[in-house]
């Protein structure tokens, strides 16, 4: 039984909001999960990782954006911007040592920005791990790709119900989420994180094109990048031979000689 989570209060005034977050011990560097676009940490991924980091005694943090999970906030109400905000919040609160940030799709994005933001702190990451990273995913692989009738409706309603092909339910695709993501895109000029970053990446990805990671090594030219087709993979990535490599990777970013005793 899981138990419950931590919560943290971010925000102020009529954005404030409460954040769930886990924090389970053991030897570092802290591995720090960023999920994606309407998951939550209790999905496939992010309890394969706490569950490999209990069996390793290694420290896995993760936690909800707001909107998601057990998280407080309204999911149409998120925005890159708060979740990036309620990102850091959970780092600053339950990292005391330079981490290594997992991001998976849009997490790979919130995970980028995180490191810019946490660049030249004590919490700079020493590693990432990215599974078809989003960067810029509002704008390239939204905005950019919706017709006509789509723009239209989310800049006179506010707001266009997406169908899901992993929900039966569709989800709100605001123009708030859409105006607010052009502050935070990256794809275009140098990024810059200081640390070693391998992506995992599937090539039958529907969502997040191989092409579009390509992108961002592009945008990674000064960064050690590391770089995983997997040839049969899909967008979640979240079969037993993908957890594998997710683990691979993470413990090549920090193999066990340098763990601290």
């Amino acid at each position: 039984m899981t138990s419950n989570p931590a919560m943290i209060s971010v925000g102020e005034g009529p954005s404030s909001r409460t954040i769930a977050w886990r924090h389970q011990p053991g030897r570092g560097p802290d591995v720090v999960w960023l999920g994606g676009f309407r998951s939550d940490m209790q999905a496939t991924k992010a309890s394969f990782l706490a569950e490999w980091g209990a069996r390793h005694h290694r420290a896995v943090t993760r936690f909800d954006y707001s909107g998601h999970g057990e998280s407080g906030g309204r999911f149409e109400e998120g925005t890159i911007g708060s979740w990036l905000e309620d990102a850091l919040a959970v780092i600053r609160e339950g990292v005391k040592t330079p981490p290594i940030l997992v991001g998976s799709s849009m997490g790979g994005w919130i995970a980028l920005l995180a490191a810019r933001a946490l660049a030249g702190t004590p919490l700079a990451p020493a590693g990432m791990v990215l599974i078809a990273p989003a960067a810029d995913f509002t704008e390239r692989l939204m905005w950019d790709q919706f017709p006509d009738t789509v723009k239209r409706e989310i800049i006179d309603k506010g707001a266009w119900l997406r169908p899901s092909d992993y929900s039966p339910e569709p989800y709100p695709i605001t123009r708030a989420l859409i105006e607010e993501g052009r502050n935070h895109l990256l794809l275009g000029d140098m990024v810059k994180t200081g640390c070693p970053v391998h992506i995992l990446q599937g090539m039958e990805d529907p969502d997040v094109p191989w092409q579009h990671a390509m992108a961002l090594v592009e945008s990674l030219a000064e960064d050690d990048v590391t770089v995983t087709l997997i040839k049969d993979g899909d967008h979640r990535l979240s079969r037993p031979q993908d957890l594998d490599k997710l683990v691979e990777a993470v413990e090549g970013i920090a193999p066990k000689s340098q763990l601290l005793l």
